[in-house]
């Protein structure tokens, strides 16, 4: 594999976003505050109760603020929250309204708050947009409800005749407007119409100049308007021009990132690559099949080629600012699809932070949680079970994240292949300041090997183990055998 930065492009892409490690937060789920622990107007279930896809448990904007100390002890520096708005689901893609975060999560108040202790520890914030459908409580659809063909807001859906029925099921065939994926409860906005779209660039707008430094967008796919994307964009950037646009994309960002629409996309090929390298050989299933994607075992040599052809899909900024996803809540745990290994998990964390673009961790895994597909990916945080914990894989978590922030190259640095065998794979990140090589034994043997790099330097030097702080010569261009342990990676970087 190999890349190499394009000409700066005439959009630019958000300054921070390149250093950033993203934390992922289903908030129903990641903390329940001490304020709303002490609150009885709400019924909740007990945390940590299995879960499913009705009920809440209570995890609230406060809870996140009073975590802050693990985030930023883990080395996290900007959250991505799942949807926040007023919504009757725990996952709150049922939007009723845009403008009111929903009481259950502490209201308008919360994210204030939320949002100025983020900013006061240098930290950044950015909410999920959820613009092609809505719930059933969406208040101008309930005025369709209430109203039928007289209500002014008809037209804002995609309605198929009147009497519009929205309580029936999709077996019935009986439901007359359009949907997300047939579901009733999910009528689709119609962006076509020009309220509308006014509608969701003044709420874009509105949360921006209230201090959320950006936007992941949900499905933006089925939104096929470039001239919409486009608006959205300079609304965006005219009020912040350093917000970050994020958009959900599970295939190839192919016409999404040419600058006059998103600054980055949400990369799932990077977890199924990972999959399929690093958990080979301990695969949940084989093939395993996410979101239509089919993930096969993998040696080194297509590995490598396939994520040389993953980095050349974009130009080298845009492929900087896209968020390199392990897993969410839209997909089974890590954990659950690697059948367990804890070791696969390791490694697959070291590629996502020692590689192009920008991690980005979904709550839990640094400590090793687990589950399948939805809801069972959206346990709650077991705060309350610290025993429970993966303590040496949220150490390694740790490590690994401080690494990449001690060293720019591990960030910006090119990217290029010097070894791809087996299950044994090396590439070195560079800049014209500096050099580090990343080794990683998938084997389950232990391995001596000599990085032999054509294109390095002739002039000897001298590599530092980011681990063990040990020595490492290079002469002519190959260095003196290093040992790698048995399902470990080496992180050596150039001394000045």
């Amino acid at each position: 594999m190999s890349s190499s930065p394009s000409a700066v492009h005439d959009a630019l892409v958000p300054s921070w976003v390149p250093d950033a490690v993203f934390y992922q937060i289903f908030p129903d789920r990641f903390c329940r505050s001490q304020a709303s622990a002490r609150r009885s107007q709400f019924e909740f279930q007990a945390w940590g109760s299995p879960p499913g896809e009705r009920g809440f448990q209570g995890g609230d904007l406060r809870g996140i603020a009073e975590r802050l100390d693990h985030l930023q002890d883990l080395g996290v520096t900007a959250l991505y929250l799942n949807p926040i708005f007023t919504s009757a689901a725990n996952h709150r893609y049922h939007t009723f309204n845009y403008f009111e975060v929903d009481p259950l999560l502490g209201g308008n108040e919360a994210l204030r708050g939320l949002l100025d202790a983020v900013h006061a520890r240098g930290m950044r914030l950015i909410l999920d947009g959820v613009f092609n459908h809505v719930g059933r409580g969406f208040w101008p659809f309930h005025h369709v409800i209430e109203a039928q063909r007289h209500s002014p807001y008809a037209d804002w859906f995609h309605i198929r005749g009147f009497p519009i029925r929205p309580f029936t099921t999709p077996e019935a065939g009986d439901c007359n407007y359009e949907t997300w994926w047939g579901l009733p409860e999910l009528p689709k906005l119609n962006l076509q119409h020009p309220a509308v779209r006014q509608m969701v660039l003044d709420v874009a707008r509105h949360w921006v100049e209230f201090g959320i430094d950006g936007w992941r967008l949900d499905v933006p796919e089925e939104i096929p308007d470039p001239e919409f994307w486009r608006s959205f964009r300079n609304t965006v950037k005219s009020v912040n021009a350093d917000a970050y646009i994020v958009g959900e994309i599970w295939g190839s960002g192919h016409g999404w990132l040419d600058g006059d629409r998103f600054d980055g996309i949400t990369n799932y090929e990077f977890s199924r690559l990972a999959l399929a390298f690093f958990a080979g050989d301990t695969l949940h299933a084989d093939p395993l099949n996410i979101a239509g994607h089919e993930i096969t075992r993998l040696r080194a040599p297509d590995f490598a080629a396939r994520v040389e052809r993953m980095m050349r899909s974009h130009e080298w900024e845009f492929t900087l600012c896209n968020l390199n996803y392990l897993d969410s809540h839209d997909m089974p745990r890590i954990l659950h699809l690697a059948g367990g290994d804890l070791s696969a998990i390791q490694l697959m964390l070291g590629f996502q932070m020692t590689m192009p673009g920008v991690p980005i961790l979904y709550y839990g895994t640094e400590i090793g949680m687990t589950g399948g597909h939805d809801p069972e990916c959206r346990r709650a945080f077991p705060w309350d079970a610290p025993h429970r914990w993966e303590r040496g894989l949220l150490e390694h978590c740790r490590w690994l994240i401080g690494v990449r922030h001690q060293n720019a190259v591990l960030r910006h640095g090119r990217c290029t292949c010097l070894h791809a065998q087996g299950s044994v794979l090396v590439y070195k990140r560079f800049s014209q300041e500096a050099l580090a090589y990343v080794v990683y034994n998938a084997s389950q043997e232990d391995i001596s090997l000599a990085i032999r790099d054509e294109y390095g330097e002739r002039t000897p030097f001298t590599l530092r183990d980011a681990r063990q702080g040990t020595e490492v010569r290079s002469v002519g261009g190959c260095t003196d055998p290093i040992q790698v342990p048995r399902r470990s990676m080496q992180i050596l970087i150039r001394q000045p």
